[in-house]
């Protein structure tokens, strides 16, 4: 993978994760102390950031940085670098989806932001196998109520 590329997929997953939190450029810029315009930057693809800068912005995203030397020949592109799609994102405002990230928080003990953050990941790259990749938001309820009753026992 080239190193813009790179840089693309960086941003669209910084992006996502921070839409995802329902957080603003200037929310995440000031718990990560960085300026609103590098961070901008960073999502459209732009600039040439720091390892310590990334993992300040990790941190103000409820994430932590990890970074891995991989053979040159392994590509492992796909969904995972993958936007949610905008049926996904309207349906992640709704109080269905709300009270489910409720369910599963309190079932597993693990705080909403990043039940919600993991419930739209996996929600997405579910969603990649819709037909034409286009799920609708009978099929979101299906994926939620399915995650769900993984989550909490029934």
């Amino acid at each position: 993978m080239e190193t813009e590329d790179v840089v693309v997929a960086l941003g669209r997953r910084l992006r996502a994760r921070r839409t995802v939190r329902q957080d603003t450029l200037a929310s995440t810029a000031e718990r990560a102390g960085l300026s609103v315009p590098y961070i901008a930057n960073l999502e459209n693809g732009r600039g040439n950031p720091t390892l310590a800068a990334l993992d300040r912005l990790a941190a103000a995203l409820g994430a932590r940085l990890v970074v891995d030397l991989a053979d040159a020949d392994d590509q492992r592109d796909g969904p995972t670098d993958a936007n949610p799609p905008p049926s996904l994102i309207r349906f992640a405002k709704s109080a269905p989806f709300h009270a489910a990230v409720r369910r599963i928080a309190d079932a597993t003990h693990h705080p909403h932001p990043v039940v919600r953050e993991r419930l739209l990941a996996a929600m997405t790259r579910l969603g990649s196998l819709a037909p034409d990749g286009r799920a609708t938001d009978l099929d979101w309820h299906r994926v939620l109520d399915a995650a769900t009753l993984i989550a909490t026992n029934g």
